[in-house]
């Protein structure tokens, strides 16, 4: 049996990305709402509320920032999932200041190169940004964003333990 061809690194169109809008923190919580997608995000959708604040931050950080996690959207112009970077959100641990790059997408987009589509997208916008590095924070067993951030070319920085549910994870780096 002959391995599948790999996927060609091609940018997400530009116009498939827009900053998170009030609506669509119901859209993330519907989209994510399915077991496969939030196994490494505690089983389940977060509530509403959740999704509203987290949308909310990533309107001020593009403001603020000109980069924040975009509401990626499929084919036909509906919510697929998000792409983006911030600030790591936490003090207590990790890369207190670094910027963080991350993706998850609902389960009806998975294998379309979207999420890697849309990562390279965010890499050429955090470049105009004049961000110099970038770390993607990932769950050691979540294989498919492991296979995002190797098409990305990111390195393997560090393994860790997280603070909370004493998770392996691993730390990628990249510089810009």
């Amino acid at each position: 049996m002959t391995p599948p061809a790999p996927r060609s690194l091609v940018p997400l169109p530009a116009d498939r990305l827009r900053v998170p809008t009030e609506e669509d923190a119901y859209a993330w919580h519907t989209v994510f709402d399915h077991p496969e997608v939030m196994e490494f995000h505690g089983g389940r959708s977060a509530e509403v509320s959740v999704y509203e604040e987290l949308t909310a931050r990533q309107r001020r950080h593009d403001a603020e920032l000109g980069f924040c996690f975009w509401t990626i959207l499929d084919e036909d112009g509906r919510v697929a999932g998000f792409t983006g970077a911030q600030p790591w959100p936490h003090q207590e641990w990790g890369p207190v200041g670094a910027i963080e790059i991350g993706w998850r997408l609902g389960r009806a987009a998975w294998g379309k190169g979207l999420a890697t589509g849309a990562a390279l997208t965010t890499l050429e916008r955090l470049k105009a940004a004049g961000v110099p590095e970038v770390v993607a924070m990932v769950d050691a067993r979540n294989h498919r964003s492991i296979a995002v951030v190797e098409r990305l070319g990111m390195e393997l920085a560090e393994v860790f333990t997280t603070p909370v549910g004493k998770r392996r994870g691993h730390r990628y780096r990249l510089a810009l």
